[in-house]
Parts: structure tokens; C-alpha cells; sequence
């Protein structure tokens, strides 16, 4: 049975779909410490606590644009900083007035106190940010920072990550070049491709689709695609999205079962990404995404991504455990390929011509992993019900799951940060 969408996030109550934005009547009271943790089957697959020993997200500041970011939940108690979102964009920051931006920042930076949502980069500082979305209007829709505007504002700070769990099929130049100059200061930008793959083939909407942006899509702990994952071009990697504890009401007094979508994807999604950066401060978003590729899990070539898994699932632990692992370049895209369509090479790789930045050190790049066998667990190249492949788990015999993109390269270049091209896949 499909379920309704909201932008970025679906949930489940009774086997029926119900739209998010509505009042579920099934809630888990957040001091149900062992059902709701219970149900985020990621966290032992992906051997959370094995990671954690190693990096919590620690140092690393993620820049939530969404829907508000409720600061006074027992999980989210001194995890936001909502003092460091810049004056003429704090409007409702931490108003969350759905639900919806409180549960990606709890799945990203949770401490799990109160028997709340445990976030996988328990670390991590939020930065909180509302926008303008379509659930939200009038006069409040109108006071409230459009999403390009945020994006500019959340780059001109020290935040490392944005999240953008959100999207519209619709050609955005603002926020096409909004994104452009947040990878510009070196940040990692992060959206979910959209929850229409059920439905329209290739649907996948702005920022997700958009230059320099991790287009992230969802996968059930089967390891199959979601039925509801847009999939096409635009597709990265894959992470987590179904059957999650999370918010679909303002109330907070509760959470609703089964929460799905690429929305719960991009956040576990960026909360790995910060896991990484966390334990290699000094590198920049170019070798943090570059990690990511080679060590996500796929059964298809490296050079040749899928329009439902794009490059395989994320796997933060093979980086972590391994204390000397080499991330490449600094200075070079490690998605820049021929551009076929066009006829021409694009740049991959510009020297510094001055000192490298504090977040720049080069390195050769690294090989693909790993030590464990992976399991032909794939299905049909491109096909939205794809299984992806999965990692057997020396530990426990679990299976590890998880997705992750690539990010916009970036080089110090004359003095300022520069921007390289990053290349998308031609249709």
C-alpha cells in the first residue's frame, strides 16, 4: 500500500498510510527508552556503538534547513545552537511547527536521554533553520527565510554540513546558486531525491537535483530500495528511510511509529558524514565524500552509479576503523568524469596556488574496500525495487546498511576558496 507523502518524510500507523502533516493517533511516549531506540534497527547493523568509540560528530556543526528545530526535547537539551543561526534568517528557528525538522535533527544529533531519539553522531551541534515550505503559509510563510536564503546564510558561518531535507520537482536558479557558493566555502550539502518514485520516473526535485548536492535515496532494513524513492539521474547513494521513531505533530509529547522517507535518509545520511569529518578535521568535504564512495557497498562497478542506488550504501565504520586511511586529494572532485553529452573533460583537480587551508591536506586517493566479502545482494541495474548491496558483519552477523553521496569539490585557489565543477550524470 503506498502512503501519502509529505515533502521528505512519510509515516506508517497500523499499516495505513497517513500524511505527516496530519495527527496520527498511534504515539510511543518518548520515555519508552526500549521501543523507541528498538526501532531504529540501523543503529546495530551499522555498529553504532562501535564507531563511537572512535567519533561521536564531535567538533562538527550541521546546519538544519527545514521546518524548525524544537531545542527543548530531553534528547535535543544542548545540542542546538540556536545562537549561532545568523539574525536575518532566525526567524522561527526554533519554532518547529510540524514536527518534522525536530525529528532529522534528533536522528543526526540525539543523545537518546529521556529515552528519546539516539541520534548516530551524538556529538554533532545543530544549527537550526526554518523555511519556507509548502505546509506552511500566510503570514507566517511570509516572515519565514526562503530556502536560497538560508543556504547562503548557513554558508557564510562555520557549520561543515547542510541538511535539506526537502525538494520540489520545480527548476530553482536561486537555489542553484545558492548551493553553488555554500560548496564555494566548502561546505557539504545533503537533500533527499524526493518520495515520488512510485509514482513519476525520474522525479527527482531541487536541491537534491542541483550541482554540488548528495542526492540521497532510501532503503528498508531488507535492504531494498523504498518503493516511494524517486530514483533517476540525480542519485547518489542510499541510507536509511523506513519503518523510524519520529515527529509527525508539534506536540512532541509523543512519537509516531514507522516514519519513512528520503527525509530520515538524508539525516542519517548527514549524521555519517559527520562521524567521518569529526575524526579527520583537517580534511576537506572533498575527501570526506570521497571516503564515502569508496567505502560504500555495491555490487556494480564503481565508475558506473545506478539510477536507484547511485554509488551503494554508506559504510561510516570502514573509514572510522581505520585510523591511517588515506582520502586522496584534497583538491579533486571525486565525481568529475567525462561529460559525454558536451564533448568535453571538465577540470578535476587545480593546485593551491597559495597555502592550504586549516580543512586542506592532500593525500593519494584511497582504494575501494573491503576486508568482508560483499554479498550479491543487488537486483537488476536501475530497477526501483533494487536491493543494494550489503556488508556481512564480522561481529554479530548483521548486515550493514547505509547510504551516503558525494559532495562538491572544493580548492583553495589564489588566496579563496574555489569551487570545482561537479559533473552530473548525462540522461
Amino acid at each position: 500500500m503506498k502512503s501519502a507523502t509529505r515533502r521528505g518524510l512519510r509515516v506508517r500507523v497500523g499499516g495505513v498510510g497517513v500524511s505527516a502533516l496530519v495527527a496520527v493517533g498511534v504515539g510511543l511516549a518518548p520515555g519508552a527508552a526500549a521501543d523507541v531506540q528498538s526501532e531504529q534497527w540501523y543503529l546495530g547493523p551499522m555498529q553504532a556503538d562501535k564507531m563511537w568509540k572512535v567519533s561521536t560528530g564531535e567538533g562538527v556543526k550541521v546546519a538544519v534547513l527545514d521546518t524548525g528545530v524544537n531545542p527543548s526535547t530531553p534528547t535535543l537539551k544542548g545540542q542546538v545552537l540556536a545562537d549561532e543561526v545568523p539574525q536575518q534568517v532566525a526567524y522561527g528557528a526554533t519554532d518547529d511547527y510540524r514536527g518534522h525538522g525536530t525529528t532529522m535533527a534528533e536522528l543526526i544529533a540525539g543523545t537518546g536521554a529521556g529515552g528519546g531519539v539516539q541520534g548516530l553522531a551524538p556529538g554533532v551541534k545543530i544549527i537550526p533553520y526554518r523555511v519556507q515550505l509548502r505546509s506552511l503559509t500566510g503570514a507566517e510563510n511570509k516572515k519565514t527565510t526562503a530556502p536560497a536564503e538560508a543556504i547562503k546564510a548557513a554558508a557564510d558561518t562555520d557549520v561543515k554540513i547542510i541538511n535539506m531535507s526537502f525538494g520540489d520537482p520545480t527548476y530553482d536558479p536561486d537555489i542553484k546558486e545558492a548551493v553553488a557558493y555554500a560548496a564555494s566555502k566548502g561546505k557539504l550539502l545533503i537533500a533527499g531525491v524526493g518520495n515520488d518514485g512510485d509514482s513519476v520516473e525520474g522525479n527527482i526535485g531541487y536541491p537534491a537535483a542541483a550541482p554540488y548536492v548528495l542526492g540521497i535515496s532510501s532503503m528498508d532494513k531488507d535492504s531494498n530500495i523504498s518503493e516511494f524513492s524517486s530514483h533517476g539521474n540525480y542519485v547518489d547513494l542510499v541510507a536509511p528511510g523506513e519503518g523510524i521513531p519520529g515527529y509527525c505533530r508539534p506536540s512532541f509529547d509523543s512519537y509516531c511509529h514507522g516514519i519513512e522517507g528520503t527525509s530520515v535518509s538524508t539525516a542519517i545520511a548527514s549524521a555519517s558524514a559527520a562521524l567521518i569529518w569529526s575524526a579527520h578535521p583537517d580534511w576537506t568535504a572533498n575527501q570526506v565524500t570521497r571516503a564515502l564512495i569508496e567505502t560504500a557497498s555495491r555490487t556494480w562497478p564503481k565508475d558506473d552509479p545506478t539510477r536507484s542506488s547511485g554509488y551503494g550504501t554508506i559504510r561510516p565504520r570502514k573509514v572510522l576503523e581505520n585510523a591511517d586511511y588515506d582520502a586522496g586529494p584534497a583538491y579533486s572532485d571525486p565525481l568529475a568524469k567525462w561529460n559525454e553529452e558536451e564533448g568535453e573533460k571538465l577540470v578535476t583537480e587545480i593546485p593551491p596556488a597559495s597555502a592550504a587551508s586549516p580543512s586542506a591536506t592532500a593525500s593519494s586517493q584511497a582504494p575501494e574496500s573491503s576486508s568482508d566479502a560483499d554479498k550479491a545482494a543487488a537486483g537488476s541495474k536501475g530497477e526501483k525495487t533494487e536491493k543494494v548491496a550489503a556488508e556481512s558483519s564480522g561481529d554479530d552477523d548483521s548486515t550493514l546498511w547505509i547510504a551516503l553521496g558525494a559532495a562538491a569539490a572544493v580548492a583553495v585557489v589564489g588566496g579563496g576558496v574555489f569551487a570545482l565543477l561537479r559533473a552530473r550524470r548525462a540522461t
